[in-house]
């Protein structure tokens, strides 16, 4: 397959699962600022949205402080922002115009019928009326464009390198889910306050993982769990084993010698994930140990880049238009 291709593929799985990842974190802090508390707590929960996003350079060029419409104007509808739901949705349909020949009908049509159904949307202004109901119309876009991907591809290389993009995709996302409320902290501990609770039960609901939560503890939600649950279960989905182990698959389907070093990083990545304990984990601290997983989904994402795709420099041109 050509790099270019290949190149395609991988960045339009990237945006369709960037754009879900970033509704489910949204709908965390519209969530959580609904709970009674003072407005400075809001403020402070969206700024460090922004910051895990590294957005906050770009968002103070345009707004002054951090209410709950700025923001979410920023993240969802700016076409200026390269993260939003809306440039996320565009950069997917343009990867898959661009590689049309090498998708089924099914699939490009999904993604074409998503962009032009999201300009509707915004210009109903759904965002601003029922954020909620928005955020779940993204994940579901989402939802369809994978399985209708899975269920009609042939089993081969262009499969395969849509997969790697979607699961590398959500492995950062999940970690950026779940540093949300520990951004800028440096301690080891988790509160157990009522206001965490809601926050935690939010984090699970908007990773689709509230009723499988409660089957796999039967117990009270506890941010300890919850870490568990999204970091080392492979039987989430959305954890962070599952998705890696998911890439390391992808890795080895596509993979030849050249490829060697960046199949042992993502191997000794999935080891660590497999066969961790919680306890260590939260031991140095959840957001320092995300920050570090972060660095190591993106040296990962590099070197998958170098090995298979377009040269970084061209990479990043293209994806800039």
């Amino acid at each position: 397959m050509l790099s270019r291709t290949a190149d395609h593929l991988f960045w339009m799985a990237r945006y369709i699962e960037r754009a879900e990842n970033t509704a489910r974190i949204l709908d965390v802090n519209v969530q959580r600022s609904l709970l009674p508390q003072p407005l400075a707590t809001i403020e402070a929960g969206w700024l460090g949205t922004l910051e895990m996003f590294e957005l906050m350079p770009a968002f103070e060029k345009q707004h002054g402080s951090a209410s709950s419409d700025a923001v979410l104007q920023f993240m969802i509808r700016d076409r200026t922002n390269p993260s939003s739901i809306v440039s996320c949705i565009y950069a997917a349909r343009e990867n898959a115009r661009a590689v049309r020949g090498s998708l089924t009908t099914e699939v490009f049509e999904t993604h074409n019928l998503t962009w032009l159904e999201i300009q509707r949307l915004l210009d109903e202004r759904l965002p601003e009326r029922d954020p909620g109901q928005f955020f779940d119309w993204v994940k579901f876009r989402s939802h369809l464009s994978r399985g209708v991907t899975i269920g009609t591809m042939l089993r081969d290389e262009a499969l395969h390198f849509t997969r790697l993009g979607t699961f590398l995709e959500r492995a950062d996302n999940t970690a950026r889910l779940l540093d949300v409320r520990f951004h800028g902290s440096r301690t080891a501990a988790l509160s157990t306050a009522r206001d965490d609770y809601y926050h935690w039960a939010a984090v699970l609901r908007s990773c689709s993982a509230f009723e499988i939560y409660r089957k796999a503890y039967s117990d009270v939600i506890t941010p300890e769990r919850v870490a568990e649950l999204l970091i080392l279960r492979s039987d989430m989905p959305r954890s962070l084993c599952a998705s890696i182990d998911e890439v390391c698959t992808n890795l080895d389907l596509v993979g030849d010698e050249r490829a060697r070093e960046t199949r042992r990083q993502a191997g000794l990545l999935r080891a660590e994930l497999k066969y961790g304990r919680i306890e260590d984990i939260l031991e140095g601290g959840l957001h320092a140990w995300l920050t570090v997983f972060l660095a190591r989904v993106a040296a990962l994402g590099l070197r998958i880049a170098n090995d298979f795709l377009l040269p970084i420099e061209a990479d990043l041109q293209v994806q800039s238009q």
